[in-house]
């Protein structure tokens, strides 16, 4: 026997069949190795049964379903309900006036005049604009713009419905860009106000007639509230959205995910014409109080107090040797015998609160003294010789410009 024989006898062949009998015990008796170890078969690793793994998938996707129903946050895939629900009580509102025609000087002489006898020149022309509107009451009360129907000669409301109706103006109220119009018809459907209040964030469609091309639909968000310093009108407390709003779009309706009227689409801010998302409406409880007051009153009806402030500034404050850490309204003018001058206060003073709010706004605390009825209570603190002082004073009645 030669010497690698002999070596393989010896050692390759008792390593060979220790691995054989190592490999046996481990697949048909692995307890004898590892002691907690209970009796099974190996096999393969492999992905749930079907049955199974669908069984699974449902219960997790009831599971979300659930969750995602129960979700205050989840909103709607369209918005069709809300808008068939408002649009109805929005209608387009056609305007035409008869304004006077300006012509050459020259036709104005008598020896030019007479070469256009036979064929003059008119005097006056028709003007057509248009708009929107929303119906507030069943008895045809219609609240829009006062821009829309300014200077009008005839007022035309085509329904949602295709009828047509002539509408009177019950009263107007420019101050805050607010008209009141009437129509002889029935039925008509008034339009529901919101439930809660709005805020930022919350989905907007705003639908009225832009260009004239028919009743459209855009959407948005509420970008912000209250505001005031726009420029548009002596009392603003606009909703900003960027729901699209073009011209024709003024008076028409903004309303919330529920058909529920949000608001009176009435400006934008654009510097090319047309819609840049930046859009203002007033908001509906402001439209609604405006047409109660102009159907009952003829006018609207608001607090005054009788005073001309100015924001009290680090730099006015620091001209009248005051804390520039001081915020305020300045009071710059009196009237006689007004509210104001009856509670005892004077020029000089600094409003610091008004109704138990901060008074540092001008634009705000006008708007707040001007939700008041007359007669109704307005309690003032004010800064006087570097004391703080109260006093209450009694609303009366403002005049419209």
């Amino acid at each position: 026997m030669s010497p690698s024989q002999a070596f393989a006898l010896r050692f390759l062949l008792p390593a060979t069949l220790g691995g054989l009998i190592a490999l046996a015990v481990l697949l048909f008796a692995p307890e004898w190795v590892y002691p907690d170890h209970k009796s099974t078969s190996f096999r393969w690793l492999e992905h749930p049964a079907s049955s199974e793994l669908n069984e699974r998938t449902a219960d997790e996707l009831e599971q979300n379903a659930d969750t995602l129903a129960n979700d205050q946050w989840h909103g709607p895939v369209s918005y069709s309900n809300a808008v068939n629900t408002a649009a109805p009580s929005v209608v387009n509102i056609y305007t035409r006036k008869l304004v006077q025609r300006k012509t050459h000087p020259m036709l104005n002489n008598p020896y030019f005049e007479r070469f256009f006898e036979n064929s003059p020149e008119p005097r006056e022309r028709m003007q057509s604009s248009l708009g929107s509107g929303v119906i507030l009451t069943a008895d045809g009360h219609i609240i829009t713009n006062y821009h829309v129907i300014a200077g009008a000669d005839e007022i035309v409301v085509s329904l949602h419905d295709g009828r047509d109706a002539n509408a009177s103006v019950v009263g107007s109220d420019p101050e805050s860009d607010l008209a009141v119009l009437k129509i002889e018809l029935a039925p008509v459907t008034p339009i529901k106000n919101q439930q809660q209040a709005t805020a930022v964030g919350d989905v907007v469609l705003a639908i009225g007639n832009p260009f004239g091309v028919g009743q459209t639909v855009t959407m948005g968000i509420v970008s912000a509230t209250g505001r005031n310093k726009v420029g548009l009108n002596t009392y603003e407390n606009y909703i900003q959205t960027d729901a699209a709003i073009n011209p024709g779009n003024s008076g028409g309706a903004l309303i919330n995910a529920h058909g529920e009227l949000v608001g009176i689409n009435t400006a934008i801010f654009s510097q090319s014409g047309g819609s840049e998302g930046i859009s203002f409406a007033i908001p509906a409880d402001n439209a609604i109080r405006a047409m109660n007051d102009i159907s009952t009153y003829g006018t609207t009806i608001r607090g005054w107090l009788g005073i001309e402030v100015q924001e009290a500034t680090p730099d006015l404050l620091k001209s009248l040797r005051l804390p520039t850490a001081l915020t305020g309204l300045l009071v710059t003018g009196i009237v006689p015998n007004g509210p104001a001058q009856q509670s005892g206060l004077s020029v000089g003073d600094i409003l610091v609160r008004i109704n138990n709010e901060d008074a540092s706004n001008a634009r705000d605390a006008m708007n707040r003294i001007a939700e008041l009825r007359p007669g109704d209570a307005i309690s003032v603190d004010y800064l006087r010789k570097g004391e703080i002082h109260s006093t209450r004073a009694t609303a009366g009645l403002r005049e419209q410009n």
